[in-house]
């Protein structure tokens, strides 16, 4: 189930919320409300497969009760931290990375022995959202070994954090120790209300007008690599540059949103990345809970930058190439991973000091042609369509225009759409919205209805939909 889709806003989402609200408008313990937020949660997930939602519920009973023999028998904690990792990291591995290492293994011993070998492997389905919540119970694991926050003696509120459905799928990371607050307590108030509606809105408005266009635009051009100028391969990456940003930040938008309506804040996940002036401050702008989260349990543990200039350019070698795989289970994700990775060395050395003193418009410029070659890795199939790709970019070819698939989608909406995607790459609208007619409440909660209808009406008339972060 996605939030851009005619279940989850005409059934899943009143419904839930009316059951929700009756209960907050009693005086019941917060227990209860729990309880109905969890039973929303299970459903939400389960709708894409009871296996993979048994399968959540048991990798969460399995860390409460390790987390609980940690406070049980304190000289052991370091045992049982490790047998918790192992059996999340296991679980991870298995789902996502065993087609692809099987796939590999069988390549390998193909070539070693010179001859055809074929296992007979079915292939695992992936679980929706499968990285996401590992990393988020291996956080709380991890927290509860430092002490960084008490064990949860409740497994349904562990349960809720790790479950709670705007975040489950997609993001963003959120911390154990961000939330239990207000698992414990929560206070709803209206303009918190009022202020996570229009989140909502504006991610949901995203997702169906912006992500979508261009995602109809990029889909075309990697599909049509042999068929392709310059000019439309261009537009094709920049195309899934822009989609792949305002899809992921629509949803953690929404998923916000959603948690100011249900009582809970969750921190941002971006920050305006594409005017970034560096790899290095991109990477602070963009999925900010998955940067934080591989800095505070992998490169600040493997030493940081605390162990001198070369094992400072090993930790984030590391800890991008572990990026990179956490992304997909492909070689393209794993090239994908190290070229960030080595952009992030590179602006350690001298390269670093002479691009601070270049001109502003020229920094913009290099993040951008480093951002979006870098996506082009991660948007084709293989290694190779990648670099075919890229030939179609810098090999200049302006001769075909027939490419006709591409021609049809090129219509005004396109145009319309691929404009604000520009435009709001930057906080520009940040600064329309301090109009002095903007800041009567009417008349932006009348721009807000009306952008709900004319959002929700466009979504019925979608065939292309998808969340790509959902594969994650």
């Amino acid at each position: 189930m996605v939030f851009s889709s005619s279940i989850f806003v005409f059934i899943f989402m009143p419904i839930m919320l009316l059951t929700y609200f009756v209960v907050f408008s009693k005086s019941i313990e917060i227990s209860w409300k729990n309880y109905i937020l969890l039973f929303w949660s299970i459903i939400f997930y389960g709708w894409g497969g009871i296996k993979a939602l048994l399968i959540l519920i048991l990798l969460v009973l399995i860390n409460y009760i390790l987390a609980v023999y940690m406070r049980k028998f304190p000289d052991s904690k370091r045992f049982f931290l490790g047998l918790a990792i192992g059996i999340d990291l296991l679980n991870l591995i298995y789902f996502k990375y065993y087609n692809f290492l099987t796939e590999n293994f069988q390549r390998f011993f193909s070539m070693i022995l010179d001859r055809d070998i074929i296992w007979n492997i079915n292939t695992i389905a992936l679980p929706i959202g499968i990285s996401f919540f590992t990393f988020q119970i291996i956080s709380y694991i991890i927290d509860v070994y430092r002490e960084d926050v008490k064990v949860q003696k409740n497994p349904a509120k562990l349960m809720l954090y790790v479950m709670m459905f705007p975040q489950l799928v997609a993001g963003p990371i959120v911390r154990y120790k961000d939330v239990s607050g207000e698992i414990e307590y929560r206070v709803i108030k209206k303009n918190q209300v009022d202020q996570g509606t229009k989140r909502f809105i504006l991610g949901f408005s995203k997702k169906v007008f912006l992500a979508n266009s261009m995602g109809g635009i990029a889909d075309v051009a990697f599909s049509s690599i042999g068929n392709l100028n310059s000019i439309y391969a261009w537009l094709g990456a920049i195309c899934y540059s822009l989609q792949i940003y305002y899809d992921f930040s629509a949803y953690s938008d929404m998923a916000i949103g959603l948690g100011l309506i249900l009582g809970f804040h969750f921190n941002e996940n971006f920050n305006y990345p594409y005017i970034s002036r560096s790899i290095k401050e991109f990477w602070r702008r963009w999925h900010i809970s998955l940067s934080s989260w591989f800095r505070d349990y992998v490169y600040i543990p493997l030493g940081g930058n605390r162990k001198g200039k070369l094992r400072t350019y090993l930790n984030l070698l590391v800890v991008f190439l572990l990026t990179g795989i956490w992304h997909g289970a492909a070689w393209q994700f794993v090239f994908w991973g190290i070229y960030h990775g080595l952009f992030l060395v590179l602006e350690r050395t001298n390269w670093g000091m002479i691009l601070k003193k270049l001109p502003g418009w020229f920094q913009h410029l290099y993040v951008c042609m480093i951002v979006i070659i870098g996506w082009v890795f991660f948007r084709a199939d293989t290694i190779k369509d990648a670099l075919l790709y890229l030939k179609c970019m810098f090999v200049i070819d302006v001769s075909s225009f027939k490419n006709m698939e591409l021609i049809t989608k090129i219509d005004h909406i396109f145009i319309m759409c691929f404009l604000v995607s520009i435009i709001g790459i930057a906080p520009v609208f940040n600064t329309i919205s301090k109009v002095k007619i903007l800041k009567y409440e009417l008349v932006t909660k009348s721009l807000y209805i009306l952008l709900w209808t004319i959002s929700v009406l466009y979504m019925i008339g979608l065939a292309y939909n998808p969340f790509i972060y959902f594969q994650f």
